[in-house]
């Protein structure tokens, strides 16, 4: 170690300290220390990616200098490293990339299956939207460039409303047939559902016909409200982010696994 020029030694320290970089910026997030707009923003998307960059300029660098410009016979080790750099760096600036083109495929942060009269949210859920600072909901109907949230989206987005993007963006989000089951019988299905998938916060209001739960993310702690309306014939999903304004197509996967999973406990209706 001793004996590596400074570019190595730089290399070495900014590789071991991105993944440490990004544990702190999310835990941070999940724990309260800060907002998600740091987190998320400010520390992983902003300081993340200069870190990224510095890694892949420098991993550069010292690859040119060991390999082309150093007169001294080449040294494995030391291009060993710079290579290790560039590859580190490169992974992560394209998970950046691939994030980016995920957000604009998944603009929205509110899916339903019933994008005429989505399900609604209790009173207890929306005091606690309210309560945390969550974006609030949007009709359906309206167009992206009438909600504050999405003022700076495309000319071409702007004009959809979520409804129109649900339907172009999610052909197969679909609500789940009940069958034979009865109303009751869907509702216990879908709270053990959650249950089975970590859903925490977990009620069953038999009289409105809705079953609602909170999931959370992992790393960052991200909260998503849930709710499933149980029908006559069927059972209609919503799932909405509390913050940011894509989610990567996180409420729509979400949808379809408690879906699934829900078919499972109803016999596979």
């Amino acid at each position: 170690m001793k004996d590596l020029p400074w570019h190595s030694k730089t290399i070495l320290a900014l590789a071991a300290f991105l993944p440490v970089f990004f544990l702190i910026a999310a835990l941070g997030t999940k724990i309260g220390i800060w907002g998600w707009q740091i987190g998320l923003l400010a520390l992983t998307m902003g300081g993340g990616f200069l870190l990224a960059a510095g890694l892949a300029l420098v991993s550069l660098v010292s690859l040119v200098m060991v390999l082309v410009l150093l007169k001294k016979p080449r040294n494995n080790t030391r291009a060993g490293i710079a290579l290790s750099g560039v590859v580190v760096a490169g992974a992560v600036l394209i998970t950046f990339g691939s994030m980016a083109s995920t957000a604009q495929d998944n603009p929205i942060h509110d899916v339903a299956t019933d994008t005429a009269n989505p399900p609604a949210f209790s009173q207890a859920t929306m005091a606690a939207r309210e309560k945390s600072g969550a974006n609030p909901l949007n009709d359906y109907q309206t167009p992206l460039s009438e909600i504050p949230l999405f003022a700076e989206v495309s000319p071409s987005l702007a004009v959809r409303s979520h409804a129109q993007i649900i339907t172009d963006i999610y052909p197969t989000l679909r609500p789940l047939p009940l069958g034979r089951a009865t109303a009751q019988a869907g509702a216990a299905a879908v709270a053990a559902a959650m249950d089975d998938l970590g859903f925490k916060n977990i009620r069953i209001d038999s009289e409105a016909g809705i079953v609602e739960g909170v999931a959370e993310t992992r790393w960052f702690g991200f909260r998503d409200d849930m709710v499933a309306r149980i029908g006559a014939n069927q059972i209609d999903f919503r799932s909405v982010s509390r913050v940011g304004q894509s989610d990567l197509g996180a409420n729509a996967k979400r949808i379809e696994a408690l879906r699934a999973a829900t078919s499972v406990r109803l016999g596979g209706n």
